[in-house]
């Protein structure tokens, strides 16, 4: 794909300041510019970058004001992070998808297809199943009885959808995620055995959510696993059973929710956070990497770190105290010593 600056200032309704016929192929690093390439700069700490790039575009901020004399093409927009998104559709090479339906893929003669939906090889639709206008169904994708799969909707290579599920509109599921599968439910008789409970509920997710690759979301055992709205999930991340995840929250990758926990909208959680089962969290609550959350989180927009997490600012400055412990216990024994020649001293001079 080649494009003119100008074109593309028109595409991101920016302001152009350069040549208007620059052609541009590809994005690229600001660091690793080439000729043919776009870049951006939306942290300052890159700005040394922007004036020896060999970038043929870069896209900056309008309150950016250049030290000195840049080569390239600038085009100032208002939202640098989103004009790159717009940017990077423009330019995603996109998996190979069979238009319409391909003549390897097992369909049920009880399910309804849209005709716009596109069906790739060796996909798998049972009985019952739903899928909407304009979805994509990649290849080796399982999609079970009675499922339902809104438009616009993109299920990339691999997925596998349990029956009973409820796939809403323009959501996105990366490759070899399972949506649907039991809950972890035991229950123990004798001599420490345990008997496995039905799960007989179904995963329900909303509209304008993207699940990343190798995600597991558990069905409910009763009722429904629910993934509001706009809910963005990263690449493995478990999803327990009857499970809640509020609206436009952000999950990162390797987190765990463990049953029956519900979690706020809006909130934005790390890498490796670990959620105990049954508990609440509060919209707008943020939460580092790796922390451990064992209780209920009742006011909103709390900062949490640790395990187990404790208030954010609380952390830090216990944190200063903790890699300083080998110190501080030093500190005290040199005291324990001078409190014990000091008694020494008082007791001589009686």
């Amino acid at each position: 794909m080649q494009i003119t600056g100008q074109q593309l200032a028109d595409i991101l309704e920016g302001r152009l300041v350069g040549d208007p016929d620059v052609l541009v192929s590809e994005p690229c690093k600001i660091e690793d510019g080439k000729p043919g390439g776009i870049t951006f700069l939306a942290n300052t700490k890159y700005e040394a970058y922007i004036y020896d790039t060999k970038a043929s575009v870069v896209m900056v901020s309008e309150d950016f004001v250049p030290d000195k004399k840049v080569k390239a093409t600038l085009i100032y927009v208002s939202n640098v992070y989103a004009s790159l998104s717009t940017l990077l559709g423009k330019f995603n090479t996109k998996i190979s998808l069979h238009e319409g339906i391909a003549s390897t893929a097992v369909i049920d003669v009880t399910a309804k297809i849209d005709a716009g939906a596109s069906i790739d090889d060796y996909v798998i639709i049972k009985p019952g199943v739903s899928i909407g206008k304009n979805s994509k169904i990649y290849g080796h994708v399982f999609i079970g009885d009675h499922v339902t799969v809104g438009e616009n909707v993109r299920i990339f290579p691999g997925v596998r959808i349990y029956h009973n599920c409820v796939i809403g509109n323009n959501c996105v599921i990366h490759a070899n995620t399972v949506i649907g599968s039991d809950g972890f439910g035991f229950a123990p008789v004798n001599e420490g055995q345990y008997d496995k409970i039905p799960q007989t509920g179904n995963v329900v997710i909303e509209d304008d959510v993207e699940v990343g690759s190798n995600t597991v979301i558990d069905r409910a055992t009763l009722g429904s696993t629910i993934i509001c709205k706009g809910v963005k999930l990263d690449n493995l991340i478990q999803i327990g059973h009857n499970v809640v995840v509020g609206s436009n929250t952000v999950i990162a990758a390797q987190t765990g929710v463990a049953g029956s926990t519900r979690i706020g909208s809006n909130c934005l959680i790390g890498g490796q956070v670990g959620f105990k089962g049954h508990i609440d969290i509060a919209d707008g609550t943020m939460i580092q990497a790796q922390s451990g959350v064992s209780n209920s989180i009742r006011h909103k927009e709390t900062k949490l770190y640790g395990s187990p997490a404790i208030e954010f600012q609380n952390y830090l400055k216990s944190y200063v105290y903790f890699k300083n412990f080998p110190d501080i216990v030093q500190q005290i024994r040199n005291l324990e010593l001078e409190v014990n020649r000091l008694k020494l001293v008082s007791d001589n001079m009686k």
